[in-house]
This record gives C-alpha cells, sequence and structure tokens, in this order.
C-alpha cells in the first residue's frame, strides 16, 4: 500500500508540473506553430530561390509559369538546367538537410544534452563506411548485393553502418539508466577513428576513378543529385520522418529521465529502438547521396530549442523544415560562391557549424561537467 501511494504521489506530482508547464509555455506554443507555417512558406521559397538561381537566364516568374503548365515560359536550355540539374538537387538538398537536422533532434532528446549530432559522435561516419563498402567493392565482393538492391544498395548499406554505429554508441554511453556525455563523445570519436580507419584501407584499395570520386564525395555535394538518387533516398528519408508522430511525445518525457518516462507510461525500450532506426536510416539514406556534411544536426536543433521551446511536438517538424532550407541555401552558395567552379558543400557547413559547436560547449560546459 505503501508503494501505491507512494506512486501515486508521483503521478500526482508529473501531472501537476505537466500542467504548470503547459501553463508556462502556452505561449511558446503558439509561438512554435507560427515559426511552422512560416518555415513552411520559407522552404517553398528557398527551394524556388535554389532553382532560379546560377547562369540560366530563367526566372522566377518563368519558372512559375512553366510549373503552371506554359510550353513557352522556357527554352530547351533552360528547361534542361532548372528540371533535370536545379530541381533534382534543391529537392535532394531539402531532403538531406532536413533528415540531418530530425537526427541531431531526436538524438539530442534521447541522450538529454545539446551535444549530440549524428557527425559528431561517429554515426556519420559508420554510414560513410557502409557506402564506401558498395562503392569499392561494386565490382568484387559486394556485386551479388548491388545486383540484388539495385539503386537501393548504396543507401542501404550507409543505413547499416549507421544503424551499427548508432547502437554501439548507445550501449557504450548509457548505464543504469543515464548517459554520459563524456562518454558518449569519447566513444564517438573511438567509433569515428575506427570507421575511418577501415574506410580509409577501402579508399588504399580504390582505383583511380573510385579514388578521386571518394575525395569529392567524403566532403560533402549535392552535385550529382539526379532523380534516380532521389528514388534511392527519398522512400527511406520519409520513412523517417514519418516516425516523428510516434516519438515527439515520447521524447519529451524521457528528458525528465528514462525511470521517470517509465512510470510516465513511455514504452521506453520502444521508443529509443524507434529513435535509433530512425537517425541510422536518415543519416544512412544522406550520407549515401551527398557524402559527409556536418554540423547541421547540431545547429539547427539548437537555434530552434532556444526560439521555440524544447517541445519535440513542434521541435522535430521545424527541425525539418529549416534544416532542408538551410541546407537549400549552402548549396547555392557553395556552386555560386567561386562560380563556374564549385565548393564542396561539407566546407560550408563546417565553417559555419565549428564555430557554433564551441559556443554551445562554453555555454554548456558547467551544466555537463566537461
Amino acid at each position: 500500500m505503501a508503494l501505491q501511494d507512494a506512486m501515486g504521489q508521483k503521478r500526482a506530482m508529473f501531472s501537476l508540473t505537466g500542467l504548470r508547464e503547459l501553463h508556462r509555455t502556452g505561449d511558446r506554443s503558439r509561438l512554435a506553430l507560427l515559426a511552422i507555417i512560416l518555415l513552411a512558406a520559407g522552404s517553398v521559397l528557398s527551394l524556388l530561390f535554389s532553382v532560379t538561381t546560377g547562369a540560366s537566364n530563367a526566372s522566377f516568374l518563368d519558372v512559375l509559369a512553366k510549373v503552371a503548365g506554359s510550353d513557352d515560359a522556357l527554352n530547351a536550355r533552360d528547361r534542361i538546367i532548372i528540371f533535370d540539374i536545379r530541381m533534382p538537387r534543391a529537392i535532394l538538398g531539402f531532403l538531406v538537410g532536413g533528415s540531418l537536422a530530425v537526427s541531431g533532434a531526436i538524438m539530442q532528446g534521447l541522450f538529454r544534452n545539446p551535444l549530440a549530432d549524428p557527425g559528431l559522435v561517429g554515426v556519420s561516419s559508420g554510414a560513410s563506411l557502409g557506402a564506401v563498402v558498395i562503392i569499392v567493392l561494386a565490382s568484387s565482393f559486394a556485386a551479388p548485393l548491388y545486383t540484388l538492391l539495385g539503386i537501393y544498395a548504396l543507401p542501404i548499406a550507409a543505413f547499416c553502418g549507421g544503424l551499427a554505429s548508432t547502437w554501439l554508441l548507445y550501449r557504450i554511453a548509457t548505464g543504469h539508466g543515464q548517459t554520459s556525455v563524456a562518454t558518449m563523445l569519447l566513444a564517438g570519436i573511438a567509433l569515428g577513428s575506427l570507421a575511418g580507419a577501415l574506410t580509409g584501407l577501402l579508399i588504399y584499395m580504390a582505383n583511380d576513378q573510385q579514388l578521386r570520386d571518394l575525395t569529392f564525395w567524403g566532403m560533402g555535394s549535392l552535385a550529382g543529385a539526379t532523380w534516380a538518387k532521389i528514388a534511392a533516398a527519398a522512400p527511406i528519408i520519409l520513412l523517417s520522418f514519418a516516425a516523428i508522430p510516434f516519438m515527439a511525445r515520447g521524447l519529451n518525457a524521457i528528458t525528465l529521465g528514462e525511470a521517470t518516462a517509465f512510470h510516465m507510461g513511455v514504452p521506453v525500450q520502444r521508443l529509443k529502438n524507434i529513435a535509433i532506426v530512425s537517425v541510422a536510416a536518415a543519416t544512412g539514406a544522406s550520407v549515401a547521396v551527398s557524402g559527409g556534411i556536418g554540423f547541421v544536426g547540431i545547429v539547427v536543433p539548437h537555434v530552434l530549442r532556444m526560439s521555440i521551446g524544447p517541445d519535440h511536438r513542434f521541435l522535430l517538424p521545424a527541425s525539418a523544415l529549416l534544416g532542408g532550407s538551410l541546407l537549400i541555401f549552402a548549396d547555392v552558395l557553395a556552386r555560386t560562391i567561386v562560380a563556374p567552379a564549385e565548393l564542396p558543400i561539407g566546407i560550408i557547413t563546417a565553417a559555419v557549424g565549428g564555430p557554433f559547436f564551441l559556443w554551445i560547449l562554453l555555454r554548456h560546459r558547467a551544466r555537463l561537467a566537461l
């Protein structure tokens, strides 16, 4: 009886705390909804900006007229540039940016710290290893797998590599219901180094053409975007997005601790499984088609958390929209800043995200005991 009374008091306390928090953040929820609406409109504008920016003379209105059905709005050359080069690139950039940002937000909620990010803790390195295995060994050891899976071989291999890295990281960093941020970062460095060593071994085995492709791919780029790549990556990324409604409330509860979330009725282990698989799938598919693009997953969720609050019901969809839009703008900058050449997009995200990460680290240094 005493135990039941204690549990009842705990539930009442959680309910009271939740009501107080809801009352306190009511205005923030309305702000979050407004932000999501504005971000959705901004995403559409960013897509249109991307497909109308560059050497082609096609204007914003010309593209809209062509989409509306006008055959005279664009000449043959501009139609090829817009619909076969720029549009696949913009759509792929939006999917990749959104998936990396959502993955970062999920990891930060799951590990309960603001430093978690697929690129920083070895998940992207594991996904890269899986992709490089297919690229280098496609004509030998991995030939049957490549023949069986076709265009899906690369994202599936990257997904498997990312899943293994995420699972190992969680097992190493979590003990007794608590996740150590220091252990997570150190384990991520170790896993990333191990994956990097194996990737380096495979690159050593690559031929000249593969080596050239892997070097540029490793720095991150959307230059090779095609409708076929979108067809390969989009289903995996969109499936990970579909899991957002099933994770949001659970991630809100798990920020109070796994034991607390369990007593609030959250199926903690199932939530962790869904989160880990979603992060691995989104990161793996993104790395497979764009290479290594860092810091999107740590910058975007942190900016949104400061502006619209930590409620994952709003944070996750907002991260998808803002991450996609930011990567589109970064890609436009990458292909125009040194035109007619092209700068790898990973360089731009690292140049912006590196100082931002240091700021986060210094801001949270005392709380994280680092």
